[in-house]
């Protein structure tokens, strides 16, 4: 009896410790997924000085990035159907180290296509890595605390894009962007192209850092003990699950949640990509400008505390949404009204207005849909294309009245997560 008790003791502490390693490695994907995915706060600026752009030219950084995930939808699903979920993540973290090699050229010609096919490519990557990564979230420990691991996976993903643009803006030296910006006028042609040159090519030493730390964590994923995820696998009693409807179409709810997940990844993108741009059109230097980004991912970490104290045992997720919206509303009009630092810290709190927006409105999009579970997931992913779109029309305002006034277009999006979140996700013919 004795030495049973002693194996399944060791078997546990294998079972933990290979839980805890796993946990590890997934970590560092969603560390990684916010580290390049809110480096383009500080990419908007700093092309738009290197390649003399437009604002609503700065904004293609971000619709490019984000568009391939629309792109990638399906060839994501077949990537990881024919190579697996382990090897698939090595493949895209190999794909994005290629999109971040084609920083390194587009730096030496200042080439702006170049460093938009080298976005959209990370983005493609990136595509397949959330794709791949985001089941092992729940399989990796109990079901029952599932909740708290997609919370700590949060939490890294926006602590990356805190530090992101500080670490980054050390190596792009930005007090020499507010040097040049401020002396550009002053240059002759040639002075001017050979300042540009020198601030563009300052992008390849961390891209450089960026692709060895890619490619070292496709090795770790590839010869690591991750388990395959069977996605095939269907519950039978999900079968007669709403056997009278014949497509994900036939749920309102569902078509309204994937446009309310469309608004809200616009305006979140909006709000952690504008804010170092927007600081620097209220005539604030980069290199104090680059810390915006970070409040407002600190913000939306607050918000992820909050949601694991608060969601379900205070408030439910329905309200939190509701909350949200109403917060979104409310800060982004005290934003539009206010001047210099307050406006900017009104931005920053968008971060914890937007954080419980993700994980409220999947579950409420995907309530009573059963075997169409998949089939409306697909549709709520596509939404992330928001961050190409909206904020391109953000970038299009900016350039048309001014960065400030630009943020109106917010308004809109949030009253209709709010709309959502009253009486949109009730409806079910």
């Amino acid at each position: 009896m004795s030495n049973s008790i002693a194996k399944e003791k060791v078997s546990s502490a294998r079972a933990n410790e290979s839980t805890t390693r796993s946990i590890i490695i997934i970590g560092a994907l969603f560390f990684i997924f916010g580290f390049i995915t809110w480096l383009n706060s500080l990419l908007i600026p700093y092309l738009e000085i290197a390649c003399e752009l437009t604002k609503f030219q700065s904004f293609f950084v971000t619709f490019a990035f984000y568009i391939a995930y629309v792109v990638m939808a399906p060839l994501s699903t077949r990537t990881l159907t024919k190579l697996g979920f382990k090897k698939g993540m090595s493949v895209a973290l190999l794909i994005m180290a290629f999109g971040a090699l084609l920083f390194i050229p587009a730096a030496i010609t200042r080439t702006y296509f170049l460093f938009l096919s080298g976005l959209f490519i990370m983005g493609s990557g990136l595509a397949i890595l959330q794709t791949a990564s985001n089941p092992y979230v729940t399989i990796v420990g109990p079901a029952e605390s599932a909740a708290k691991r997609i919370s700590i996976m949060g939490i890294c993903n926006k602590l990356a894009g805190a530090i992101a643009p500080i670490l980054i803006g050390f190596f792009l030296q930005l007090e020499k962007a507010d040097a040049l910006q401020a002396d550009i006028a002053n240059l002759t042609s040639a002075e001017r192209i050979n300042e540009l040159n020198e601030m563009a090519l300052r992008v390849i030493p961390p891209y450089i850092g960026i692709i060895v730390v890619l490619l070292l964590l496709a090795l770790w994923v590839y010869k690591s003990s991750l388990p395959e995820v069977d996605t095939d696998e269907e519950d039978e009693n999900l079968s007669t699950t709403n056997a009278a409807k014949n497509s994900v179409f036939d749920f309102p709810h569902v078509i309204l949640g994937v446009i309310t997940l469309f608004l809200y990844v616009g305006v979140e993108v909006i709000a952690a990509d504008s804010i170092i741009s927007y600081g620097a059109s209220q005539g604030i230097a980069l290199t104090t400008a680059k810390y915006f980004a970070t409040g407002t991912m600190v913000a939306m970490v607050v918000g992820y505390i909050l949601g694991i104290v608060t969601i379900p045992k205070i408030i439910t997720q329905e309200n939190a949404l509701r909350v949200s919206a109403v917060l979104g509303i409310v800060f982004s009009i005290f934003a539009i009204f206010t001047e210099g630092y307050v406006s900017l810290a009104f931005i920053a709190l968008l971060g914890l207005a937007n954080s419980l927006m993700w994980p409220a409105i999947w579950p409420m999009a995907l309530a009573d849909v059963g075997r169409f579970t998949k089939a409306a997931s697909s549709l709520l992913v596509m939404g992330i294309a928001g961050g190409a779109i909206i904020p391109l029309a953000y970038g299009a305002l900016a350039e048309q009245w001014n960065p400030q006034e630009a943020y109106w277009v917010m308004i809109p999006c949030y009253l209709f997560i709010l709309y959502f979140a009253v009486a949109g996700y009730k409806i079910r013919k």
